[in-house]
């Protein structure tokens, strides 16, 4: 089969809906996740596929979603090269993806689906992809129903065909006959479009009747096995974020007396998925993950409190009195599918699945605000969604603030496992959360500037990168294990890293660059390494990264990328370099050295 994911977009801005499919905001941050991906599905076969891969949506796709049939992103040559090509080319030249899916907008004017210069010129003569290419579901019919490039079908079918698509998502494809004899392509363009497809075909192991796949035999039985729900298990505990612990509120005592778990989304299965889900025969919601933990001793009392998007009908509220009888609060409040998402699916959504702004239903900040007022003890709050959310006054109200997203089948058990400290949180941010979305860019804008950890350099409620831990981790001592250097040679960098608390954690260790020129020609700093690392109470460990030559050059204006001259700056932090990073404690260590 072929299986349409990853999606590689950059998560540019924090309305978008379909942010929550992305791997977020950093391009060498989705790549890395990207490549692993694919590869997973694919397989490590020379020839044979276990399934195909498909990097979606090509390219300089990220919404409005209201406009994406009909919308032309022009970005300057520097943000297309720097910021929005990156991880396609990564899974086309290292993970080998198999498919690409063009993208319904316009790029410099021409339909993403039916671009000469990215399918041909960029993907298949300057990358080398030698895969197929698949339209994004009704593309090929904007390009004359919503982008008014072609008079009709057949016209719109022939630009994209000669331009290198290979494969129609929808009907359009069906007018290549009528195309076909009005001579707007010939047989050879039908024959270049047509063997990419072969091939993949071939490679699937669907072709030949003595299938020679190493793949044929995976049976039916690994599908839902308990073996792949903990790897759903351990996903969920190492994704979900402690943005706020104070006190050391968390890890919870499982023989807590009593607990009250609260919120429209501690006991629904639908908040655990996020676009695109498959259904599972086995799922847990945040209260079953929490039962699942505490001791015989403990009593648990749930009730949902108030509704997911609008306000209760009904004036009498039992839950809020409850509170004050439990030691834990635990509420459970944020967004689900209904609100954001792709076009059509966000019911609840009025900007087809885009976000207004970023602030939480009024009705659930009443609901956390009367809580926070009536409660005598420990309010921990957990927040759903796929994308960047204001929490400045949820923060203010809670003594400890988790952001859970859309976790997948086994979310409950996950953060029950973080709460009562079977795991420690690791999880970091892949986007950067704004403190107010008034002042963001425009949306229509697709020029980076003002945008991401690489551009922004105010309205930072959490930084890109942050998330913390049950330990107290500390930076120091980064160093340039090979000083003297000319461009050519890899960089070997060193850091040491020391746990200060009592408990064992895994920390999540970022490299990051300032080139020449940072903030006004160059990015203020740029991820170019990260590892996990487990760190034993009260003890230090020292960390080595290695930095590619090609991580040093910068992209110029027209697109090129070269080695600038003067003073660099290597980063090893938790978090994104910035004002904010400091405010919030956030370790880093750096050094500085010269190319001239």
């Amino acid at each position: 089969m072929t299986y349409w994911s990853p999606n590689v977009n950059i998560f540019r801005d924090p309305r978008w809906g379909r942010g929550q499919e992305t791997y977020g905001e950093d391009p060498y941050l989705t790549a890395e996740i990207g490549k692993a991906y694919v590869r997973g599905l694919q397989g490590n076969d020379p020839f044979f596929l276990k399934a195909a891969a498909c990097a979606k949506h090509y390219a300089v796709h990220s919404g409005p979603e209201a406009l994406r049939h009909e919308f032309n992103a022009s970005p300057s040559k520097r943000d297309l090269f720097e910021t929005y090509l990156p991880a396609f080319e990564a899974l086309v030249k290292e993970a080998k993806v198999e498919a690409v899916m063009g993208a319904y907008n316009r790029v410099y004017g021409e339909s993403a689906s039916g671009s000469f210069f990215l399918l041909t010129d960029i993907l298949r003569k300057k990358w080398g992809f030698k895969g197929h290419v698949v339209s994004d579901c009704g593309a090929v019919d904007d390009i004359y129903g919503g982008h008014k490039i072609a008079k009709d079908v057949a016209e719109a079918s022939a630009i994209a065909l000669k331009s290198g698509l290979n494969l129609n998502c929808g009907g359009s494809f069906h007018a290549l006959k009528e195309a076909l004899e009005r001579k707007l392509i010939t047989e050879v363009d039908l024959d270049n479009a047509l063997m990419p497809l072969m091939m993949t075909r071939l490679k699937l192991g669907n072709l030949t009747d003595d299938d020679e796949s190493p793949y044929k035999n995976i049976s039916d039985s690994v599908i839902a096995s308990y073996t792949h729900a903990m790897v759903a298990r351990e996903v969920a505990q190492k994704s979900m974020v402690l943005l706020k612990n104070n006190n050391h509120t968390l890890p919870l005592k499982k023989d807590v007396k009593t607990i009250f778990v609260t919120g429209p989304y501690a006991a629904d299965t639908y908040v655990m998925m996020g676009n695109y889900y498959g259904v599972s025969p086995r799922s847990n919601t945040f209260l079953q993950g929490i039962a699942a933990k505490v001791s015989g001793g403990t009593s648990i009392n749930y009730k949902i409190g108030i509704l997911p998007t609008t306000p209760n009908m009904n004036p009498a509220d039992w839950t809020v009195g409850e509170v004050r009888a439990a030691e834990v609060a635990i509420v459970v409040i944020g967004l689900s599918g209904i609100d954001e998402g792709e076009e059509g699916d966000a019911i609840a959504s009025s900007h087809r699945g885009d976000k207004q702004n970023l602030k939480l239903p009024e009705h659930q900040l009443k609901f956390l605000r009367d809580i926070s007022r009536n409660r005598w003890n420990k309010l921990v709050t957990v927040i759903t969604g796929g994308s960047p959310i204001d929490l400045e006054e949820v923060s203010e109200l809670s003594d400890a603030v988790i952001m859970a997203w859309y976790p997948g089948q086994e979310g409950g058990m996950a953060l029950g496992d973080l709460l009562f400290g079977d795991v420690s949180f690791s999880g970091r941010m892949p986007v950067t959360f704004p403190i107010n979305s008034d002042w963001l860019p425009a949306f229509e804008d697709y020029n980076m500037q003002g945008r991401t950890y690489k551009y922004m350099t105010d309205n930072i409620m959490y930084p890109f990168g942050y998330g913390l831990t049950y330990g107290d981790v500390s930076y120091s001592d980064v160093k340039i294990l090979n000083p003297k250097y000319d461009g050519k040679q890899e960089i070997h960098v060193q850091a040491t890293l020391r746990n200060n608390g009592n408990n064992e954690v895994e920390e999540v260790v970022q490299l990051y660059l300032s080139a020449p020129g940072a903030g006004v020609i160059t990015p203020i700093s740029s991820l170019i390494g990260f590892k996990r690392v487990t760190l034993e109470s009260h003890l230090s460990q020292t960390v080595e990264f290695i930095i590619k030559p090609d991580q040093l050059k910068m992209v110029m204006e027209d697109g090129s990328k070269n080695l600038l001259k003067g003073k660099y700056t290597i980063i090893v932090s938790g978090a994104a370099p910035c004002k904010r990073s400091k405010e919030l404690g956030v370790g880093e260590s750096k050094i500085d050295f010269e190319i001239w």
